[in-house]
């Protein structure tokens, strides 16, 4: 067990100014993002701000009436938080390890439930995966974020990303998958023989397949999202 003097302890654990732009990890589970105008945070993440900076809830009609609906719907976990001002903000989530992403001209899909902070030049939206649609009930859409900015995504652990070519799909348990490519679509692989066993109600029985060009992002941590429905 590390003990410092308390001026050792504030040179070991304070804050540092690393120049890397917008967003910064300050540790591998703390980022720090350099507000000079407006940012999309996930709410109850923000952890601790410097500065000029007023933090205001998603309205109702933010983002339009059509992602109100799909919201109000789906239940997606989207729940946004606009920051605007001037300062440093200090965004955590339950101790998940953090990942920072430039998107440039890109998009890419992420669970809801992992999206933690994204500049306000992205576009955002609600996506359904239709093929998945009456088979399993619960996290049938996830956040498709798209253009030229900052995204910051969190993970249990380590978060781990597979190629997906077209002479090798990937199959992933969906309450694992944190994240894929935008040419990648997700459909349903079932596995009869998992099914007959008693006591299993769901996880492996139900697989996301993916297959095509792209890549896949696990984390080695299953969330209850997804349920196999009955």
């Amino acid at each position: 067990m590390a003990r410092y003097s308390i001026d050792e302890f504030i040179e070991t654990t304070g804050q540092q100014d690393l120049g890397e732009g917008v967003f910064e990890l300050e540790s591998d589970r703390m980022l720090e993002v350099n507000l000079d105008g407006r940012m999309w945070t996930k709410k109850g993440s923000m952890v601790a701000y410097l500065g000029n900076v007023k933090f205001v809830r998603e309205g109702i009609l933010e983002h339009g009436l059509g992602k109100m609906i799909k919201k109000s719907i789906t239940g997606e976990g989207v729940s946004l938080t606009k920051a605007e001002g001037k300062g440093k903000i200090y965004l955590a989530d339950s101790g998940k390890k953090i990942s920072i992403i430039n998107l440039k001209n890109q998009a890419i899909y992420v669970n809801g439930n992992d999206v933690l902070a994204f500049e306000d030049s992205i576009e955002w939206n609600i996506k359904m995966m239709k093929k998945m649609a009456g088979m399993m009930a619960g996290g049938l859409f996830n956040v498709k974020l798209e253009g030229t900015g900052m995204i910051a995504i969190t993970t249990h652990y380590n978060p781990l990303t597979l190629r997906v070519t077209r002479n090798q799909p990937v199959f992933t348990d969906p309450n694992a998958t944190v994240a894929w490519s935008e040419n990648l679509q997700p459909n349903i692989k079932t596995d009869i023989s998992l099914k007959t066993l008693v006591g299993r109600e769901s996880g492996e029985t139900v697989q996301m397949a993916f297959e095509g060009e792209g890549f896949v992002v696990i984390q080695p941590y299953e969330e209850v999202y997804f349920q196999a429905g009955q």
